[in-house]
C-alpha cells in the first residue's frame, strides 16, 4: 500500500480493549507510530460506552476481560453499529474462531502476532465501510434508549428493564416506525422454538409499557398492529 493512502486511513481512531496494561500500551505505542489516535478501555463494560461515546472508527479487542466476555461486547456493539471489530485472542481454537466472526467480529488474530500483520489488517478493515451503522441514542417524546449504555429513562427517570424487556425495546428502538412482527420478535428474543408462543409477548409487553408509563390506550411509544405485531412511534 502506497505511503500516502496509509497516511489517509492513519488519522482514524482506535478503541483497544484489554485487561492488561502491558498489551494496552504496547499496541498504544505501535498504532499511534502509524499515525492512529488511540482510545483505551480496560473491561468490556467500558468498552460499549467508549465505542458509543468516542465515535471510533475500529475496535481492537481481546475476548478475555475481568466483566464481561469479549463475544457479550461484539454482541453489543452490534446491537446498534457496524464499526469493524479485530479479535486479538490467545483463544486459539476454530470454535472461539467461528463464533466471533458469526458474532459480527471483522477478523481474529491469535496471540502473539506480529505488528506489522496487524497493521495491515487495521488497514483492511478500515478500508471496508461500516454500512448499517446507527446512531446509539433512540428518543422520542421523553424516552430516551441509549444503545452503547443499555440505559433507558423517560422524562429524566431512569427505568430498571429486565433482559427480555430491554431485548424488545431494543428490537423497536433501532427499528423505530418499522411493524416488527410477534414471529419476528419472539424469535430474536426467545428462539425459534417459541415464535408461536405470542402470549409470552403480551405478558412482557404489558410490563414494558408499565414501567415507561405508556397508556395502551393512549400509547406514546408501543404502538400494537393488531394481529401482526408491534412498532415503535418516532418523531415526525
Amino acid at each position: 500500500m502506497s505511503a500516502p493512502a496509509e497516511a489517509a486511513l492513519a488519522h482514524a481512531k482506535i478503541l483497544v480493549v484489554d485487561d492488561e496494561p502491558q498489551i494496552r500500551k504496547f499496541l498504544r505505542i505501535s498504532l499511534t507510530a502509524h499515525g492512529y489516535e488511540v482510545v483505551e478501555a480496560s473491561n468490556g463494560k467500558e468498552a460499549v460506552s467508549k465505542a458509543a461515546l468516542e465515535k471510533v472508527d475500529l475496535v481492537i479487542l481481546d475476548l478475555g476481560l475481568p466483566d464481561l466476555d469479549g463475544h457479550e461486547v461484539i454482541e453489543q456493539i452490534r446491537e446498534w453499529s457496524a464499526l469493524p471489530i479485530i479479535v486479538l485472542s490467545v483463544r486459539a481454537g476454530d470454535t472461539e474462531k467461528v463464533r466471533a466472526l458469526d458474532g459480527g467480529a471483522a477478523d481474529y488474530l491469535t496471540k502473539p502476532f506480529s505488528i506489522a500483520e496487524l497493521m495491515a489488517r487495521v488497514r483492511a478493515a478500515l478500508r471496508k465501510p461500516a454500512e448499517g451503522a446507527r446512531e446509539p441514542i433512540f428518543a422520542h417524546a421523553g424516552l430516551r434508549v441509549d444503545l452503547g449504555k443499555r440505559r433507558v429513562t423517560v422524562d429524566g427517570n431512569e427505568i430498571r428493564l429486565s433482559r427480555k424487556e430491554y431485548g424488545i425495546l431494543r428490537l423497536l428502538a433501532t427499528n423505530p416506525g418499522r411493524v416488527l412482527t410477534h414471529q419476528h420478535l419472539l424469535r430474536e428474543i426467545w428462539g425459534p422454538a417459541h415464535i408461536e408462543d405470542t402470549h409470552y409477548l403480551r405478558i412482557h409487553i404489558g410490563h414494558l409499557r408499565q414501567k415507561l408509563g405508556d397508556d395502551p390506550g393512549q400509547p406514546r411509544y408501543i404502538l400494537t398492529e393488531p394481529g401482526v405485531g408491534y412498532r415503535l412511534a418516532e418523531d415526525a
